[in-house]
């Protein structure tokens, strides 16, 4: 049931909102009485969260699988150093109903998924695209086109960021551009940038997701000038930004069709690369079967640790380095916790055609953990 009005504790609390003419009593009810989801709550669901509590969103939906690392704190700036392990929307909530008890938060510790996208997602009026994962990201598109619902898009890479405002409804009545009218294919899995090997600056999604932050509030409110029909980007480096104008495809709507038909299956996803547990590897290793070790990651991520006999090549060094990986012998290709080495294997299954692949599941961090415990560790 949609509240009416605002209680005294409201007005007080958003009293400088209240103050500004555009927004007032009537753009502060509107928040109070929207339901917003966020899919994400790392660096960008980060300040996504905390400046959507504080405006007064009334219901806020927080959708994440994972737990807080150590490497988090550098960006994520919701969680603390005594919250390492937790479960991210469990700490999320923690904080988030200290900064505002009056709202209502829904967590999800699972992952954005086919089986559960479409019932999650139908539960809001706006969702936040707060993922760094491309299936996620389209799949989040495929269901709001769909279901005609409005999204926004973030993404963060290195120094510079992205902020979009998709698939709402335009002065004219029209559903602007989505995300596939931007990128319509996924990119291979060898492309797909990662801030585990490529590293990202601190504050940089501090100021993607704020952006993020407002033009929810302004999508809510009514209020403003949307990021509509056109994709932001900033360059903190060089503090440079611009504008690209966007159109929505006339194949939109049968584009997220499609994508959600295919179930988000990749090519290998039948009979392609094997995964191997660390305790299966080292069995393996102790009876003398000639395995080929890879190592995807950076060189002075190898140098502090690696698998004894193991082959360093970065996964950006991958595709001139092809004939260096054999194929008369099992080929186990590990990284730090297994996310850039699926991609890997995946890569060398759909473009090269490799048959004897396997993802070291967990990575070397599993190995320093179950095997090898006196293993230098980061």
């Amino acid at each position: 049931m949609e509240a009416t009005t605002l209680v005294p504790a409201e007005k007080q609390r958003y009293q400088k909102h209240l103050n500004l003419p555009e927004l007032g009593p009537a753009g502060q009810l509107k928040l109070k009485n929207s339901r917003v989801l966020v899919v994400g709550a790392g660096g960008l669901g980060c300040p996504v969260l905390l400046y959507l509590t504080a405006a007064g969103v009334g219901t806020i939906g927080i959708i994440d699988p994972d737990r807080v690392d150590l490497s988090n704190l550098q960006r994520q700036v919701l969680y603390t150093t005594d919250e390492v392990g937790q479960p991210k929307v469990k700490a999320a909530v923690g904080h988030l109903k200290r900064l505002n008890p009056e709202l209502t938060f829904n967590s999800y510790a699972t992952a954005l998924e086919v089986s559960n996208a479409r019932n999650i997602i139908s539960d809001y009026d706006l969702v936040i695209d707060c993922t760094d994962n491309f299936k996620v990201r389209y799949l989040v598109n495929d269901v709001c086109v769909v279901q005609q619902k409005p999204f926004i898009y973030g993404a963060i890479h290195r120094f510079e960021g992205q902020v979009a405002v998709l698939n709402n409804t335009l002065e004219n009545g029209q559903r602007g551009p989505t995300y596939r009218c931007l990128f319509p294919e996924y990119p291979n899995d060898i492309e797909i940038p990662n801030c585990n090997d490529t590293g990202v600056l601190g504050v940089l999604p501090g100021v993607i997701g704020t952006y993020q932050a407002s033009e929810a509030i302004k999508l809510i409110t009514g209020i403003g000038q949307l990021l509509s029909e056109q994709l932001l980007m900033l360059d903190l480096l060089n503090a440079s930004q611009q504008k690209i104008k966007t159109r929505r495809r006339t194949d939109a709507d049968e584009l997220a069709r499609q994508g959600l038909a295919s179930g988000y299956r990749s090519a290998s996803a039948a009979s392609g690369p094997q995964k191997m547990g660390v305790q299966e590897l080292s069995d393996r290793l102790a009876l003398g079967e000639e395995i080929f070790l890879l190592d995807v990651r950076e060189r002075p991520e190898y140098e502090l640790c690696h698998l004894d006999n193991s082959v360093l090549i970065p996964v950006s060094m991958i595709p001139n380095n092809r004939k260096r990986i054999p194929t008369d012998r099992p080929v186990v290709v590990y990284c730090h916790h297994g996310m850039r080495s699926a991609n890997v294997v995946n890569y060398l299954y759909t473009q090269e055609g490799l048959t004897n692949l396997y993802n070291l599941e967990g990575g070397i961090n599993a190995w320093a953990r179950e095997v090898e415990p006196d293993m230098a560790v980061y």
